[in-house]
Formats: C-alpha cells, sequence, structure tokens
C-alpha cells in the first residue's frame, strides 16, 4: 500500500470515529486529526521528493476532473463553493465549469484525493443541515431557495475556515517544531512554485466564476444557522444524495 493510500486509509478511520460519536469535541478533534494528518502526509511526500534525484510522472502535479451534480441541479453553486474551501486547505487549485456542474482540480496526487475524501463527507453533511433547517420553518419568510443558498454558503465558509486553521497548526509543527525535519520549509516553499507554474501551464480557465449570482439574494439568519451548522459538522458518512456524486477523473 502506498503512503497516500495509507492516509487515505486512516483519514476514513478518522471520519468513522467522529460518525460514531455523540461528543461534539470529539467529533471537533477526529476533523481537525484528518485534516493534519492529510497535510502531515503531503509535507512528509514533498520533503521525500525534494532529496529525490529522478522523479516520476506519479510525483508530480497532475489534473484531476471532478463531477459535482448534473447540469441543472439547485444548489451546484454551494457544492462547488465547499469542494473549492476544502482544496485551498490541501494544496489544490481549481478552474469550474461555467455550469458548476465539474471542477478541474490541479495538484499532487495525495493532495486532491484528501480533497476529495473530506468532501464527499461534509457534502452530504451540508445538504442534510440545510435541508432541516429549511423544514423547520425558521427560515421563513425569506424565500427556501434564497435561505438555502445562504446556508450552503455559510457552512461551506466556516468549514473551509477550520480545515484551514487544523493545516496551519499541522505546517507550523512540521517546520519549527521539536520534530521537524531540516529543509521542510524549503520543500514546502518548492512545491508550492511547482504547483504554481504547472497550474499556468495547464489552466485554460477565462473569466471569473461567483458562488452567487446577483440576484441570488441575503438573508442573515440563514447565514447564522450555517455558520452555527459548519461549526458542528462532522466528517464521516456514504449514502449519497442527488446532485452531490462526484466521481474522480483520471
Amino acid at each position: 500500500m502506498s503512503t497516500d493510500e495509507k492516509m487515505l486509509a486512516r483519514i476514513a478511520a478518522l471520519l468513522r470515529q467522529a460518525e460514531g460519536t455523540d461528543n461534539q469535541h470529539e467529533a471537533d478533534a477526529f476533523m481537525a486529526a484528518a485534516q493534519r494528518l492529510a497535510t502531515a502526509t503531503s509535507i512528509d511526500l514533498a520533503v521525500a521528493r525534494s532529496h529525490g534525484a529522478n522523479r516520476s510522472k506519479a510525483q508530480t502535479p497532475i489534473q484531476r476532473t471532478v463531477t459535482i451534480g448534473e447540469a441543472g441541479t439547485r444548489g451546484l453553486r454551494t457544492y462547488v463553493q465547499l469542494f473549492v474551501v476544502i482544496a485551498a486547505a490541501n494544496d489544490v487549485k481549481c478552474d469550474i465549469a461555467s455550469n458548476s456542474t465539474f471542477v478541474y482540480a490541479y495538484g499532487f496526487t495525495e493532495d486532491i484525493e484528501a480533497s476529495h475524501t473530506l468532501y464527499t463527507s461534509l457534502v452530504l453533511q451540508m445538504v442534510r443541515a440545510s435541508t432541516d433547517y429549511i423544514n423547520s420553518g425558521a427560515h421563513r419568510p425569506t424565500p427556501t431557495i434564497t435561505a438555502r443558498i445562504n446556508f450552503q454558503l455559510a457552512f461551506g465558509a466556516r468549514v473551509g475556515q477550520r480545515l484551514a486553521d487544523a493545516r496551519r497548526q499541522a505546517q507550523q509543527e512540521a517546520t519549527t517544531g521539536p520534530a521537524s525535519v531540516p529543509g521542510t520549509a524549503i520543500a514546502l516553499r518548492n512545491k508550492d512554485l511547482e504547483l504554481k507554474d504547472y497550474y499556468r501551464q495547464a489552466s485554460r480557465a477565462r473569466g471569473t466564476w461567483r458562488a452567487t449570482s446577483a440576484t441570488a439574494g441575503y438573508s442573515s439568519a440563514a447565514r447564522q444557522a450555517g455558520d452555527r451548522a459548519g461549526r458542528r459538522a462532522r466528517l464521516g458518512g456514504n449514502p449519497e444524495l442527488p446532485g452531490a456524486r462526484t466521481p474522480l477523473g483520471r
């Protein structure tokens, strides 16, 4: 089993632990642990690559297609936003289809796969939490679609912040902690430059993508509810929902 496969298996175990606890603090700890593990593995591989004389194609940045959902499915923009914030916490750059049905992910293999693993769990939680909020009637008199969009945007923003915080902690430990390996900071800098160079060469993106349209409307109450749900979000869960199927392209 390769290093990234071991990492994904361990993340999956953390997701199961998070899903199996009713203690919010434990769930938060498991989520943070999953992101720190993904970051630590990515750092280890970056350091290993920096010491390798010869690098295979599998050790260079790649592009993969992540399918977000079918054209016309409501909520695709907020699904995309969720994937993008998760990707950002895992050193993955994204180009987005104009109809939000898929994302081109650019990055190292382990980072894209970690992002996909986290997204697959969190998008289901986002949809369920927003549905529960709508069904409660707490959004009235705000129109349902406006409330749902605002809820999901806030959910994604909060989750992205939590993952980014865990990533920063892992990077700090790896570069300045007592067990840090000399050359780690340089390896991370070189990795970042390599990914940026690859993205400039491979990306054909044009224009600017936005998570919402100008007519989507704003709901403070829905944003606050979505933020609270993002704070409570756990990792784990496998059932699929329409519009949230996310196969990885090669």
